[in-house]
């Protein structure tokens, strides 16, 4: 039941929370990996796609992208997005503020190496050939559309985005099997990723690898694709990090600490509701 999971996921925060930094980091390096490993999935359902209807299409790039945390879930990894509902211990006192931002923070930074390295994996085995430079391609446009985006709507989609997210992982708190794990996930990815929104830590994947196709494809590849380099002037660093990854990143903040985990814990965790004769699976006191 929703009250028992709200404490199942308050337990879980002081567990993670409690990793020692080398774990840690090094399970935030998979969870990098296991998103860009969804997001390269996605990317190939992605190329060649404009015969299909808009819809179906983006449809289809949900579905095969929720491989992503469905490995980080099942298979174990520290997602700074999903580590955003640590703040239900942090509100609960178990978890400290140092706590608290030194989770994110690790973990933020291992899941940006796990996603570079794996991008850089990705293009150094040419898969970006593929199709007849379709797979490039559908990276490219992917990629320049994530860095043209305005700062206050890539900080919207990242809000909404996250909301989904925390929503996939509170919705995993009730599962009792992988199978209900993976069946809690795949709607709610699905779902943001076929309404466009913003994930900083897809995109950790996405953007860097459109980088480093503009950067270093060789001749046959653009000739082949019908474009040039110069056709993606929003691939820069700069338009990553700055206008795309920060605000994006305070939108998965937004959506995922404040929409879901402190909704829920200010639900089924606050003080004036557990305390005294509120037990597990009761209603709290009715007000007067």
């Amino acid at each position: 039941m929703p009250r028992d999971m709200a404490a199942r996921a308050e337990t879980a925060g002081v567990a993670k929370a409690a990793l020692g930094p080398y774990r840690m980091l090094a399970l935030a390096v998979l969870a990098g990996a296991f998103v860009s490993l969804g997001a390269m999935f996605a990317t190939v359902a992605a190329a060649g796609g404009q015969a299909l209807p808009f819809g179906v299409s983006r449809l289809l790039i949900g579905l095969t992208f929720s491989l992503g945390l469905i490995l980080v879930v099942v298979a174990g990894a520290e997602l700074f997005t999903g580590n955003n509902l640590i703040v239900m211990a942090w509100a609960s006192g178990k978890v400290t503020t140092p706590r608290l931002l030194r989770n994110w923070g690790l973990v933020y930074l291992g899941n940006f190496v796990g996603a570079v390295l794996t991008a850089l994996l990705v293009y150094l085995s040419e898969h970006f050939r593929f199709g007849g430079g379709q797979v490039g391609l559908a990276a490219l446009n992917i990629a320049q559309s994530k860095a043209s985006l305005a700062f206050v709507p890539a900080m919207m989609l990242g809000v909404l985005c996250n909301a989904l997210v925390c929503l996939a992982v509170w919705l995993c708190m009730s599962a009792r099997s992988t199978t209900d794990k993976i069946l809690s996930i795949i709607p709610p990815i699905t779902a943001f990723v076929a309404a466009g929104f913003e994930h900083s830590i897809a995109n950790m994947y996405f953007i860097p690898l459109g980088l480093f196709i503009k950067a270093g494809a060789p001749p046959e590849f653009w000739t082949a694709v019908g474009k040039t380099a110069a056709d993606f002037p929003s691939l820069t660093w700069d338009r990553f990090l700055v206008g795309n990854l920060l605000p994006v990143t305070l939108g998965n903040v937004i959506g995922g600490a404040l929409m879901v985990g402190l909704a829920y814990w200010f639900i089924y965790l606050r003080p004036s509701w557990t305390k005294g004769s509120v037990g597990p699976g009761e209603e709290p006191p009715a007000r007067r």
